[in-house]
């Protein structure tokens, strides 16, 4: 028996193929029938005609370090309100980060949290509208001994490499946190996810970096 049923809905699932109006049941939090007209005895009934019903959607590129980087949003928020369940996290923590970020967000979390390791240590630490240091413009920074550590001790969960280049994440370092991320990668057998900012270097130079599988 449903205990809640969405009438009316546009019902969008690219996995069945389907797309067209109907009634979707639910009970104990899964889906129990699609159909019209659906017996809703017992059951909570909420209109949603005119809105769309879509399994959990995934979020490619966000920040959920919520309270360890200046830019990181609390995933549950975000969820409530754009129904987005998988959420890739595109760098927010380095190594010397990444153990509060899996222990304090990651794992309490009724969300599924895709982590990429930020290539430099501390991750993204300092953005914001009156303070703007880039995690890659000194290279003390870039251990990718640290990387690979720490890859290993979590490769239940980290999902890639995660490096900004450019003049406003690495200032005058160039290429090199590119070229330390794909070292990274190599000897992980990760993605490198790649953040293009303003030049230098130029986007030929990092261009030609590239390999197959990074994501930029």
């Amino acid at each position: 028996m449903a205990d809640l049923v969405l009438t009316g809905g546009r019902i969008i699932d690219p996995a069945s193929g389907r797309d067209g109006i109907a009634d979707i049941a639910f009970a104990d939090g899964k889906v129990t029938e699609i159909g019209s007209d659906l017996p809703a005895i017992g059951a909570e009934i909420v209109d949603v005609r005119g809105l769309l019903v879509v399994p959990g959607l995934i979020d490619l590129h966000t920040h959920v370090y919520w309270g360890g980087t200046s830019l990181g949003v609390d995933a549950a928020e975000v969820a409530r309100r754009s129904g987005t369940t998988t959420f890739v996290d595109a760098g927010s923590a380095g190594p010397g980060t990444f153990h509060g970020f899996r222990r304090h967000v990651i794992e309490p979390s009724p969300l599924r949290i895709i982590p990429y390791l930020n290539v430099s240590f501390p991750g993204i630490f300092a953005f914001g509208a009156t303070v703007m240091v880039g995690e890659c413009a000194d290279l003390r920074l870039l251990d990718p001994r640290e990387c690979v550590r720490v890859i290993g001790a979590n490769r239940d969960l980290i999902a890639g490499v995660k490096v900004r280049v450019g003049r406003n994440a690495g200032g005058s370092s160039g290429t090199a946190p590119l070229d330390i991320a794909l070292e990274v990668a190599e000897e992980t057998g990760l993605p490198v996810m790649a953040h293009l900012d303003n030049p230098p270097p130029s986007r030929l130079e990092v261009l030609s970096r590239l390999r197959r599988g990074v994501i930029s």
